[in-house]
Parts: structure tokens; sequence; C-alpha cells
């Protein structure tokens, strides 16, 4: 699925089975709320946190995918295209890093 198709796919969710778009700080804070699960996810199994029975490596894909969902639900709602806006963000990157990284002696 690419980016546009994942907008339309959520566009089409929301408008059939969701009945409307959540206005959009409630969706900020929807994003906040999936971030956190990720975060305690991640501390459970790659930090020093204890993990609880049944955790595991594919709660990161359900966060992961929760935290997209809502992402789309924001670009959506704000009109924004986000295969543009990944390739402006990637062309920065190249620009901006492009030799910032590979000089950086704490990732050699």
């Amino acid at each position: 699925m690419t980016l546009d198709e994942a907008q339309n796919t959520v566009d089409s969710w929301i408008k059939t089975v969701g009945v409307r778009y959540f206005n959009e700080l409630t969706n900020l804070a929807l994003l906040t709320e999936e971030v956190g699960e990720l975060a305690r996810v991640m501390a459970r199994l790659y930090g020093e946190q204890s993990s609880k029975p049944g955790e595991g490596k594919e709660e990161i894909s359900e966060e992961l995918a929760d935290i997209l969902f809502v992402v789309i639900c924001l670009a959506n709602q704000t009109g924004v295209n986000l295969t543009e806006a990944l390739q402006k963000s990637l062309d920065k990157k190249n620009s901006r890093d492009q030799d910032r990284h590979r000089n950086n002696p704490r990732l050699q």
C-alpha cells in the first residue's frame, strides 16, 4: 500500500465506519497516547523495565500501526499529502545532512 492509498483507505474508513474525524486536537492527544504506548513496549523489551507476561515484539508492530493511523488522520484533516511531505523531508535531509552523520565520530 502506498501512502496515497493509505490516506484514501483511512479517509474511507473514517467516513463509513468511524462516522467522522475527531477534531485535530483530539487526534493530537490520541497520537501522544499511542506514542506513549509504544514507549512502554520499547522500555520493557529493550530497556530495564520488566515485561508483563505475553508482551512481545508483535506489540511494536501494533503500536506503530496505531501511530501511523492517527498520523494519516491528521494529514487528511489538514490537507497534507504524506507522499509529498515525506519526499520533501528526505530531500531536506539529503542536502542538509549529506556528510553530517558520516563525520560524526560517535557513529563510527
